[in-house]
């Protein structure tokens, strides 16, 4: 399991990465504390408080996953 925060400044940026991360054959957790969601649905994804980083938990080795999911990385959390 490979565990990062992310961090999204518009829906635009939810709809990508939505997109991006359903074109893989693997599972994608996404919450903060005890809420977490399928990070391939967007509704849930939305329905996060997306104000500050979250915890996105896969499970692959795929390095290709983590080239993708650069430009949404957070720094701190």
């Amino acid at each position: 399991m490979q565990q990062v925060n992310i961090q999204f400044n518009s829906a635009e940026q939810v709809r990508q990465f939505v997109n991006m991360i359903d074109q893989f054959d693997t599972d994608f957790d996404l919450g903060s504390g005890k809420r977490t969601v399928n990070a391939k649905a967007i509704l849930g994804v939305m329905a996060l408080d997306l104000s500050g980083p979250l915890c996105l938990r896969y499970y692959s080795d795929d390095m290709e996953i983590e080239e993708k999911i650069a430009p949404f990385l957070c720094s701190h959390a």
